[in-house]
């Protein structure tokens, strides 16, 4: 089966970004594009740029930044995998979570990232809590995904996982040093091999707040498993 998948390598932090957001899931969609793909926390600024939080960082389940990705996607027709920092109102904790629409702009699934960096540039920890669920496979998509959110592809646990439970491809938002770009070359590659699946990863586009930030989107297609 044939998927075309965009790459936007491209965030929309500002509120009135959203129309920028939703023109380019329409060009996307008049491209062939069935999914397309955001990178790490697409309307956030990169706040773990610094270790203090921000009041507008985090929003509850089905807040400001998930209808607008909602929205845009039911407008493009186009499925999405974008994400947000949403709270827990159970536990009142926040977590980094990928959100996956289909192109109704249902939510049909999502992921809390689960590695954390604690480091210059990505005081992650002092933002948002770890996930506290295993990946799972995400169904109602072209193929059938999983989602690694950037660091928790250095732990391939996580890609082997849902390569046995059945994806045909892990989508990787990150957030990553332009400079950096050739060991996660590596390690995207090495997933996908060992996971037996297709690997698209997408990164923030340029430096913010200082940190270096940038690099190209990556994809590996696997034309056989074995």
């Amino acid at each position: 089966m044939e998927v075309i998948v965009a790459l936007i390598r491209m965030v929309f932090p500002d509120r009135d970004a959203v129309d920028a957001l939703r023109d380019m899931l329409k060009r996307a969609h008049s491209q062939g594009a069935q999914l397309a793909v955001l990178p790490e926390l697409p309307l956030n600024v990169w706040s773990p740029a610094s270790k203090f939080r921000q009041d507008d960082e985090a929003e509850p389940p089905a807040g400001r930044r998930h209808r607008a990705m909602s929205e845009a996607a039911q407008e493009a027709g186009i499925g999405l995998i974008g994400g947000a920092i949403i709270r827990d109102p159970k536990t009142g904790r926040c977590h980094n979570t990928a959100l996956a629409f289909e192109r109704s702009g249902e939510l049909i699934g999502s992921y809390r990232k689960l590695h954390l960096p604690e480091e210059e540039g990505f005081w992650e920890t002092s933002h948002y809590d770890p996930g506290d669920e295993p990946p799972s496979v995400i169904h109602g998509l072209p193929l059938p995904i999983g989602i690694q959110i950037c660091s928790d592809v250095n732990r391939p646990e996580g890609s082997h996982l849902l390569g046995a439970l059945g994806a045909e491809v892990i989508v990787c938002p990150r957030a990553t040093e332009a400079a950096t770009f050739e060991r996660w070359k590596t390690v995207l590659t090495a997933n996908a091999i060992t996971s037996c699946t297709h690997v698209i990863s997408v990164p923030r586009p340029r430096p913010e707040f200082g940190v270096p930030l940038g690099g190209p989107s990556f994809a590996v297609a696997l034309t056989a498993k074995s």
